[in-house]
């Protein structure tokens, strides 16, 4: 069990759910507030992807980074600040012409994701460890291991951390070989992402089988999305992990009841405490992850 976690709010994801919340962090000064609010109610880090604030849909815009990370670090709470480097690498596969990229499909090459890391210089950002079917119909995440050594090597240079998003065994398994290449410096630092479909289940033992493949002197977090936030919450501490919840994740606090990012972080906390354990501060983490410190 772990006694001191690391709690990581994922503020609002880039998924088509700006419909489904009434109040889902758009803007960047919603999301800059809301990771705010997060980082008050206890949380360690804070997740962000931005949003268009015409259309809701999930973006890859630089000024809207700068001025969510901006608002943040303007804001008198200290949070450790993870930004995505995961959009661009949507493709949607046309039936009939399978080489054409079809509706839907935002693929660059694997630099140009970190443009927005390049220019803000977070604690953290996010690489996706692998391509992987994206729920149903033809919509693909790509990220080739060539790929992500681009962008393993280039996130060293920066001395920004990478955090190791697997969402299935083999992208674990990968993962694990940037840490044997010398392309992760250490303490590697994984996420275990379960219920996304078509990666791993949320389930007890798909979290103990990936936690069980972890590399010497890794650190991890761990989530299941919806109704299993809770659970899983419980459960990565169990075997040693940290946590993440937020709105990206799960939009409901009781069933039928809205979240904000604050509240879930609130529960988390407080299960967390339940069993025996305390969240973590962002200063102590920063030394447990070894990040660079910024001027």
């Amino acid at each position: 069990m772990n006694y001191d976690v690391i709690v990581s709010c994922a503020v609002t994801g880039a998924g088509d759910t700006a419909d489904k919340h009434p109040n889902l962090p758009i803007t960047p000064q919603q999301i800059a507030d809301s990771a705010t609010e997060a980082a008050r109610a206890g949380a360690t880090v804070v997740h962000c992807h931005v949003r268009d604030p015409e259309t809701g849909k999930g973006s890859r815009d630089v000024k809207l980074y700068a001025e969510v990370v901006d608002r943040i670090r303007s804001a008198n709470v200290d949070v450790v600040i993870n930004l995505t480097a995961g959009m661009g690498g949507d493709f949607a596969v046309d039936e009939e012409n399978p080489t054409v990229p079809g509706e839907g499909t935002d693929l660059i090459p694997a630099l140009e994701r970190l443009a927005h890391v390049e220019e803000l210089l977070p604690d953290i950002c996010s690489l996706d460890c692998g391509t992987l079917n994206f729920g149903e119909g033809n919509a693909v995440y790509v990220s080739t291991p060539n790929m992500l050594r681009k962008m393993a090597k280039r996130v060293q240079e920066l001395g920004v951390k990478p955090e190791l998003e697997v969402f299935d065994t083999g992208h674990l398994w990968f993962a694990t070989k940037l840490v044997d290449e010398g392309l992760i410096d250490p303490p590697p630092l994984f996420q275990i992402c379960l219920g996304i479909p078509y990666g791993a289940p949320a389930t007890p033992a798909a979290m103990k089988n990936m936690a069980d493949m972890l590399p010497a002197g890794a650190e991890w977090a761990g989530f299941a999305i919806s109704r299993l936030e809770m659970p899983f919450v419980a459960q990565a501490v169990l075997l040693g992990g940290h946590v993440r919840v937020g709105l990206e994740d799960n939009l409901y606090l009781d069933r039928g009841v809205f979240a904000t990012n604050a509240q879930l972080v609130e529960r988390a906390i407080k299960l967390i405490q339940l069993m025996g354990a305390e969240p973590m501060t962002a200063e102590a983490a920063r030394g447990k992850l070894n990040l660079r410190k910024r001027n």
